[in-house]
């Protein structure tokens, strides 16, 4: 998939192609170029590092790629804008190169903003939802998708005292219309938003759960809903695993946001999901086929 395919694919009604035979959701393959994340950091901050495992993850069946130059995990510290430009853009021009892939870029600043959508960006997947100062003048006049994610508090504190006025997927809920109208009014066409309810970010255990069993609820936005749960501390406390064995866990909750109707799962572990949504897929086309 390409910049302009994805594009085209964000503004069709995911509530109805949800529903549509063979249906399988987008596989996002994670690329963190950071030092410190909080499951391969370290891995691939060297660009050809970086530029192998990209290959790897596009021959595995990834239709998009989630380029990350800061770490988001509990307790991260901020990096300056020369940095993340430092650690991403030399990535986005290598993978550009030799392959067409629509690159999403995991960032919240609107200078990097710019710069990566220049660069050929395919996608701005932003944990404060543009939020930032200049966030939404930085993207309004551009033509790239926006992946709205929900966080309760900022990285470095958001697990300290996670709490919701009404019940999580209700107060998620109201943060979308409010950043869906909000970015409407700034000028971007609804067509590029995707939503995220920010796995994760902000939220318990049960919350994480609640979040997950419920947010087909989402759909009600007739928009792209991205989950990423991949090798998350909800599934190792739940499972006593740390983050290397967790991959089962993630794939679990991934199957069963395939079932109620997610576009797209963010994950490390792109060979394994992949297999697991064509298992899935195949089962579905073949009810109603004479043996």
């Amino acid at each position: 998939m390409n910049r302009s395919d994805f594009i085209d694919w964000c503004a069709a009604d995911h509530r109805a192609l949800c529903q549509t035979p063979g249906y399988s959701p987008l596989i996002m393959g994670i690329l963190n170029v950071t030092p410190d994340s909080f499951y391969d950091g370290g891995q691939y901050s060297h660009p050809d590092a970086a530029y192998d495992h990209a290959q790897a993850m596009i021959a595995a069946g990834a239709d998009v790629l989630d380029i990350g130059g800061e770490s988001s995990r509990p307790g991260a510290v901020a990096i300056s804008v020369e940095e993340e430009l430092d650690r991403v853009l030399p990535v986005i021009e290598r993978i550009r190169v030799v392959d067409p892939i629509a690159l999403s870029i995991d960032t919240y600043k609107p200078q990097v903003m710019q710069a990566v959508i220049t660069a050929g960006a395919a996608c701005i997947n932003d944990i404060y939802a543009l939020q930032m100062p200049g966030a939404l003048e930085a993207v309004a006049d551009t033509d790239t998708p926006i992946c709205l994610m929900h966080m309760q508090g900022m990285p470095q504190v958001m697990q300290d005292a996670s709490h919701y006025e009404q019940d999580v997927v209700m107060d998620i809920d109201a943060f979308f219309e409010q950043r869906i109208t909000a970015c409407v009014d700034a000028g971007i066409a609804r067509s590029r938003l995707i939503l995220d309810p920010g796995f994760g970010f902000g939220k318990t255990v049960q919350h994480n759960l609640q979040m997950v069993q419920r947010i087909s609820q989402f759909q009600r936005h007739a928009l792209p809903i991205l989950l990423g749960v991949s090798r998350k501390s909800t599934i190792g406390k739940i499972l006593d695993q740390p983050p290397e064995g967790r991959m089962v866990g993630g794939l679990t909750l991934a199957i069963y946001a395939m079932l109620v109707g997610v576009s797209i799962i963010r994950t490390h572990d792109v060979v394994e999901t992949k297999q697991a949504f064509k298992m899935l897929q195949e089962m579905r086309l073949s009810v109603g086929v004479a043996s």
